[in-house]
This record gives C-alpha cells, structure tokens and sequence, in this order.
C-alpha cells in the first residue's frame, strides 16, 4: 500500500497537465538554432578560362539565438514568423587539386544570412502536455557581408555577391507544456535556399551556384499569452 501510495504521488508530481491552445493565442519561443547546409555546389565557372575550372564550394554549419511567433487562429491553425539572429557561415573552396590553379581547397570567404520564413502550421490534437505540429511556408534569406578572406584576397578573389533566395520551408516540430504558460519546444526544418555567388578573380567575372537546402535543428523555451 505504502509503495502503491509513494508510486503515485511521484508520478502526480511529474506529470504535467494537457494544454490546449486556443483562437487568438500568441506564442513566443526562443532558444538555439542550427542552421545545417546540405549544400550541392556547382562548379566554379570563370568566363576568361572556358567556364567550369573544376572546382566546387562548400558551407559550414552555424548557431545562433532562433526566434519565432505563433498565432492561433483556433485549437489546430496557427500561422509562424521565424526569425533569428545573423547566421554567419565559412564558404570552402573544394576541388582545387583538379586544376591547373593551384589556388588550393579551404576557406574561400565569410558570408552572413537572415532567414525570415512564414509558414501555417497545424496542432495536433493530444490528451498530453505534449503537443506536435506540422507546418509548411515561404522563406526568404537575405545574404549580406560577402568576404573574401584576406588569403584569396591575394589570390585577386573580389566583388564577392550572393543573390537573395526564396523557397520552401517544411518542418515538424512538438511543445510541451509545463504549466498553462511555459513550454519547452523542439523542431526541425528544411530550407530550400539556392543561390548564385558573383565574383572576380583576376580581374575577370566568375560564378557558383550553390543549392544550400539546409536542416534547421532548434531548441527553445516558450511562452503562451
């Protein structure tokens, strides 16, 4: 009986109650966000060299503090603004050993990136504090403080440009709830973000196409009002 007793209470304890969210509910979440590139990269054309030089580029991983709003429209429908601080990534220059360059592979340049994205995203309906979510939406990433490092620099890489993207945003995501204000949230997203990056070596135009595409992992505490 004793342990039947201490056995409950322990789980009353833990246990959180199941939350609903209702019409005109704003939910603010904020915690740390990865962006993770699954870049595809063209190879790096020069127009002065016949085009393809045979070499490639690449984009690191970055974290930063991840923002995002929800309304709810009722229990279920909510639309999401994600907004974060600028994320700043290491471009790598890749393949070089497959040319007659010898500009050799690592850090091409520095580059930054806000990307803002509205998706409508669905709850589902559970008896748990935790509640999933789906949602789908538009992105827009904004490329800003394209660098090159002081070593291509020397190589004569200048004018470096990265077109603005939009695409597609998917995610899935779960809130769970610790009490009627306070939740804890985790989600993933993936991105469609290509981009075209613009420059000059030598004085002569060249270009990458990058499909960057990235999973977006965040992590964050909310809460409801």
């Amino acid at each position: 009986m004793k342990k039947t007793t201490l056995a409950t209470l322990i789980l009353a304890a833990i246990a959180s109650p199941a939350m609903a969210y209702d019409a005109g509910d704003i939910i603010v979440r904020a915690g740390l966000t990865t962006v993770t590139p699954n870049d595809d990269s063209s190879n790096v054309n020069v127009d002065a060299l016949g085009g393809n030089v045979g070499m490639g580029a690449e984009v690191d991983s970055n974290t930063q503090l991840g923002l995002n709003f929800v309304y709810m429209f009722d229990s279920n429908w909510g639309v999401e603004v994600l907004a974060a601080t600028p994320f700043s990534h290491d471009v790598e220059l890749t393949g070089t050993a497959d040319n007659a360059l010898a500009l050799g592979d690592g850090q091409l340049a520095d580059v930054k990136h806000l990307p803002p994205t509205v998706s409508a995203v669905y709850f589902f309906d559970t008896d748990s504090a935790a509640t999933p979510y789906v949602g789908l939406g538009l992105n827009y990433t904004i490329f800003f403080d394209e660098d090159f490092t002081d070593a291509r620099e020397e190589q004569t890489f200048s004018d470096l440009d990265l077109d603005n993207s939009f695409g597609l945003a998917a995610q899935v995501g779960v809130d769970y709830q610790l009490d009627e204000k306070w939740l804890l949230n985790a989600s993933i997203r993936y991105i469609d973000i290509d981009t075209t990056a613009e420059f000059t070596v030598a004085d002569v135009p060249g270009s990458v196409d990058v499909d960057i595409d990235p999973w977006v992992y965040t992590l964050s505490v909310g809460y409801v009002f």
